[in-house]
C-alpha cells in the first residue's frame, strides 16, 4: 500500500477541510437554518437521553421531522467534548472527510489497482463540496461515510463469503437510512445488485445483509408507529413536501424563486402587500403573475398548519398533516402540466441534482460573478460525464461486477430524486462513488490495451 502517498493526501483534504471551517464559521448562526434542528436534537440526547427538541416538556414531544442517526453522531461529539461545541463537530467531520478519501482509494483500487485508487482518494480530497459540508453540523458529510463504508464491506463480504460481514453491510446500510431517510430502499437496491451479478450463488450472504439492515430500522418504525400511528421514516418530513417543491422547481430561476419564498416568509400577516410585491416582481422579470401568485399563496397556506402553532406537541401533529396537504397540492400541480412537470425533472432537477453544487459560503452566494457560478457547474458536469464513460467502458472489463456494485449509489439517487425536489447536496452521499468511476473512465479511456470482455 502506498502509505506515504496516502498520508500525503490526507494531510491535503484535512488542509481542505481547515479551509472550508474558517470559511462557513460566519454562518453557524445566520444561514442552514437545518444545523438547529441537529443540534437541539444532539443536545438533548446528550444530557437527558431522549430524541426531542423540547426535553424540559412535562409531556414527552416525539421527533416528527428528523431522524436519529446523525443526532446521535452529534450527541457523541458533545459527550466527549461539550454540548453545543460545533468547532469539535466540524473538527471531527474533518476527519471523517479524510475516512472518505480512504474509502475511495480502497473502492477504486478495486477497480484498477492502486494507481487508480491514489487518484480516487486524491480526486476526493479535492472535491471542495464534501468539505464544505464538512463546516456544518449538517448530515451530508456523515451519511457520506456511512454510504461508502456500505459498500466497501459489501464488496468484502462478496470477496470472503462471510456472513459476518454481510451482516456489518446490513447493519451499515441502515444507519445511512437512520442518518438521511431518503435511503431507506437502499438494502434492496444494493444487495439485490449483489446477489444479481453473481446469479444468486451467495444469496445467503445478502438475505442476511438485508435482514439485519430491517432490523436496524425497526426500532425507528416502532417509535413512528407508537407516537404518529405511521410506518414512516418521518413522519412529517416525507415525501410530501418534496413532491410539492418539485412541482415548482424549474418554473424560474433559483434565485427567482427564492425571492418569491422571502416575500412569502416575508407578508406572512398581510396578503395585499404580497400580492403587490409579487405582481410588481412578476413585471420586473417578465414572468406570468398568475403561477407567483400561486406559488406564494400555497406557500403560505400549507405553512400556517403549523408554524403559529406553540405548543411543541400539537406542532409536531401538525407537522405531520401538514406534510400530506404537500403531497395532495403537489400532486395538483404536477397534474395540472404533466408534460411541462416530467421535462422539467427530467432536465432541471437531474441537473440541479448532479451538477449544480455551489460550494461557497452561503450568505453571499449571490455576490459570486455568474461566469464562477457556471464554472463550477462545468466542472461538476465533467466528472459526471466522466463517471458515465467509466461506467459504461467498466462494465465491459473483467471488473464488470465490482464496476455496477459501485454504480448503486449514483443509481439509486437518482431514481429516488428524480422526482422530487432536488438540491445539489442530495447527491453529496454518492459522489465518492462518481469520483471512483470518474477516474476508472479517465483511465479506461487512455489505456492502450482493449479492456479485457468477461
Amino acid at each position: 500500500m502506498p502509505t506515504k502517498t496516502l498520508i500525503v493526501i490526507a494531510l491535503i483534504a484535512l488542509l481542505h477541510a481547515a479551509v472550508y471551517i474558517v470559511h462557513q464559521k460566519p454562518d453557524w448562526g445566520i444561514s442552514w437554518t437545518d444545523q438547529s434542528g441537529y443540534q437541539q436534537l444532539g443536545s438533548a440526547l446528550a444530557t437527558t437521553g431522549k430524541f426531542t427538541r423540547a426535553p424540559a416538556s412535562e409531556r414527552y414531544v416525539p421527533e416528527a421531522i428528523r431522524t436519529p442517526g446523525y443526532p446521535a453522531f452529534l450527541a457523541l461529539i458533545y459527550l466527549v467534548f461539550g454540548v453545543g461545541n460545533q468547532m469539535a463537530v466540524v473538527v471531527v467531520q474533518a476527519f471523517v472527510f479524510v475516512a472518505i478519501c480512504f474509502g475511495a482509494f480502497v473502492l477504486a483500487r478495486r477497480l484498477g489497482g492502486e494507481q487508480l485508487g491514489i487518484a480516487a482518494a486524491a480526486l476526493t480530497a479535492a472535491f471542495s463540496p464534501l468539505p464544505y459540508f464538512g463546516a456544518l453540523a449538517m448530515t451530508e458529510l456523515w451519511t457520506t461515510f456511512l454510504l461508502t463504508m456500505t459498500v466497501i464491506v459489501a464488496l468484502r463480504a462478496r470477496d470472503t463469503g462471510s456472513v459476518a460481514l454481510a451482516a456489518a453491510a446490513g447493519f451499515l446500510c441502515g444507519a445511512t437510512a437512520l442518518t438521511r431517510p431518503v435511503f431507506v430502499l437502499l438494502p434492496f437496491a444494493l444487495f439485490a445488485t449483489a446477489a444479481l451479478v453473481d446469479r444468486f450463488r451467495q444469496i445467503r450472504l445478502w438475505m442476511v445483509a438485508t435482514l439485519i439492515a430491517v432490523l436496524t430500522l425497526t426500532p425507528w418504525f416502532a417509535y413512528n408507529f407508537i407516537h404518529f400511528q405511521r410506518v414512516t421514516m418521518s413522519p412529517a418530513n416525507g415525501f410530501g413536501r418534496a413532491v410539492w417543491e418539485a412541482s415548482w422547481q424549474g418554473q424560474w430561476s433559483g434565485k427567482l424563486q427564492n425571492e418569491l419564498t422571502q416575500l412569502a416568509d416575508q407578508t406572512r400577516q398581510d396578503r395585499p402587500a404580497l400580492d403587490a410585491r409579487v405582481l410588481e416582481l412578476a413585471a420586473d422579470a417578465n414572468e406570468n403573475p398568475s403561477l407567483m401568485l400561486d406559488y406564494v399563496h400555497q406557500w403560505q397556506d400549507i405553512r400556517t398548519l403549523w408554524f403559529d402553532v406553540a405548543d411543541p406537541y400539537e406542532r409536531a401533529m401538525a407537522r405531520m398533516k401538514a406534510d400530506d396537504t404537500y403531497m395532495q397540492q403537489g400532486i395538483r400541480n404536477a397534474m395540472a402540466d404533466p408534460v411541462g412537470h416530467m421535462r422539467r425533472r427530467i432536465t432541471r432537477g437531474l441537473f440541479v441534482l448532479w451538477a449544480a453544487e455551489i460550494p461557497y459560503r452561503f450568505s453571499e452566494i449571490n455576490s459570486l460573478p455568474v461566469w464562477v457560478i457556471r464554472a463550477m457547474w462545468l466542472v461538476q458536469a465533467a466528472l459526471v460525464g466522466l463517471a458515465l464513460i467509466g461506467l459504461a467502458l467498466g462494465a465491459r472489463t473483467e471488473r464488470w461486477r465490482e464496476t455496477l456494485l459501485v454504480a448503486v449509489p449514483p443509481a439509486y439517487v437518482t431514481a429516488v430524486h428524480w422526482l422530487l425536489l432536488t438540491e445539489a447536496r442530495q447527491s453529496l452521499p454518492a459522489m465518492p462513488a462518481v469520483l471512483v468511476l470518474t477516474v476508472t473512465g479517465v483511465w479506461l479511456l487512455t489505456r492502450r490495451k482493449t479492456p479485457v470482455v468477461a
